[in-house]
């Protein structure tokens, strides 16, 4: 038997081992894509092919730690009803042994085309890293080309997740780097015809597109135009924290500006990051049939913390996030939930309220909740939401600062994420049993975290100091199908 039918027949077999134990957790996710087993990284290969949404990840089927490594894979019609499919890639060659790592998927001549970074360990504890192709004609089965690129000079093994796309003739790929002085950048490839690559350089980073030094590696790059500006994303590795911003181990975020396709020089802004809270990484794009520009992101963070999950004891841990649309508005990325979300609505209860110095009790019967809140006038200091004694949300609005508090894994002590923002008129939430997005003002800003509580509350507190008149809305929320 060869290695690729082997390690698949282990995971049929792991699968096996917890199919009745996976539906009894009850921090397992109703509206999120989660793992049926082992651990859940980034999301690969976001793409539409053959009518369906096709989303893979980063998965280790036989563990919650970051050791095997291969592509999970999901596909759907509208983003609601999923269905699960055997492993796209496992690290059956010597070029991916230590790990399929994450990558891009693009549609052409009628095949889904992966590529995707492998992963080796020498034998002297060190690391070469390789970039991949593997090409499929029903988007399930794929066969493996091997490697297209190797390690250029003036790079360290640190060099991967590559993303790529088409403009008129030519196809381009970036790839997240380090460089040989220890310094994050993303590197510009060009090709013809997907297997012969050109290196192009450095697209952005210390030296090019910015003047100092912005963390020891840069991961997950994509490179795509919206609304009339070419965007950025990546996450960097090693950034200071400070008080407003970076305060997660780990950063994603992105730069906007224009791309001279002939000099091939990028010009743009600041850094601003995508997300303050505590779980969000390695977001990832693509253009669906709707020409609209999705982004789901890993719903989990690689710190200190990531064996504490309650979720680790049922032999999974993290989620991705749901799918957001793109929008680029002043300078700035928008995001929103997608449409199709709106399909899980079920009950549905709405209200004003005008509030002064005091705490208001609204009944929330599920734990699966949206929320959505207009502030259409606030005089005072702070305005907090609290539900069901899970999570804090509160505004100071005299300071400008938005923080977010849950209790940290460990049960020791509470925890906060902040931000800075000018005001807030609307707050749009999703819960999930363990999760909750927080989308401000139309998207603006936004807080992605788990969470995990023993408490049987049924309501959320919302407590104003000053006077506030607010207009409410919730729904109960159904689960995804699969």
């Amino acid at each position: 038997m060869n290695k690729d039918l082997q390690l698949r027949e282990e995971i049929n077999k792991r699968l096996e081992q917890v199919r009745t134990k996976k539906m009894k957790d009850p921090y397992r996710l109703a509206f999120h894509l989660t793992p049926p087993v082992g651990l859940m990284n980034d999301p690969n290969g976001l793409v539409y092919f053959k009518d369906k949404y096709h989303v893979f990840f980063q998965w280790n089927p036989f563990g919650t730690k970051h050791t095997f490594k291969a592509w999970g894979h999901f596909s759907s019609e509208d983003f609601i009803q999923w269905e699960e499919h055997p492993p796209a890639l496992v690290p059956s060659e010597w070029y991916e042994k230590d790990g399929c790592y994450s990558g891009s998927a693009l549609t052409h001549q009628g095949k889904l085309y992966l590529f995707y970074t492998g992963n080796v360990r020498t034998n002297n504890g060190g690391r070469e890293s390789y970039q991949c192709l593997a090409v499929s004609e029903d988007g399930i089965h794929f066969e493996k080309q091997g490697p297209v690129i190797e390690l250029p000079k003036g790079y360290t093994s640190d060099f991967r997740d590559p993303k790529v796309w088409r403009e008129k003739d030519r196809w381009y790929m970036v790839v997240g780097a380090q460089t040989e002085s220890l310094e994050g950048t993303v590197v510009l490839y060009s090709s013809l015809d997907l297997l012969k690559w050109k290196l192009e350089g450095p697209l952005a980073g210390p030296g090019i597109s910015m003047s100092n030094k912005f963390g020891y590696m840069w991961e997950c790059p994509d490179f795509f135009s919206l609304d009339g500006k070419d965007v950025l994303i990546y996450s960097p590795q090693g950034l200071e924290s400070q008080q407003y911003q970076f305060q997660n181990l780990y950063q994603s975020g992105y730069i906007i500006g224009s791309w001279n396709r002939q000099t091939k020089r990028f010009e743009h802004g600041k850094f601003q990051e995508l997300d303050y809270g505590f779980d969000f990484y390695a977001p990832q794009t693509f253009t669906d049939n709707k020409k609209r520009r999705i982004l789901i992101a890993w719903m989990g963070m690689g710190d200190e913390q990531e064996q504490n999950h309650p979720t680790v004891q049922n032999d999974w841990l993290h989620a991705l996030t749901i799918p957001r649309e793109l929008r680029v508005k002043g300078g700035r990325i928008y995001q929103r939930p997608i449409n199709e979300l709106k399909t899980l609505r079920k009950s549905h209860f709405e209200a004003s309220f005008n509030l002064v110095h005091e705490q208001k009790e609204i009944d929330i019967y599920t734990q699966l909740q949206e929320i959505m809140i207009e502030i259409n006038k606030f005089d005072g200091k702070e305005l907090s939401l609290h539900l069901q004694g899970n999570w804090k949300l509160t505004y100071f609005k005299d300071q400008g600062v938005v923080t977010f508090e849950r209790m940290r894994f460990d049960r020791s002590e509470k925890e906060t994420r902040k931000c800075l923002v000018e005001t807030v008129k609307h707050i749009h939430i999703l819960q999930d049993h363990s999760s909750v997005e927080i989308f401000l003002n139309n998207g603006e800003k936004v807080f992605t975290s788990r969470f995990y509580s023993e408490s049987t509350c049924t309501h959320c507190l919302l407590s104003v100091d000053g006077s506030a008149a607010l207009h409410w809305q919730n729904w109960d929320l159904d689960s995804f199908c699969f």
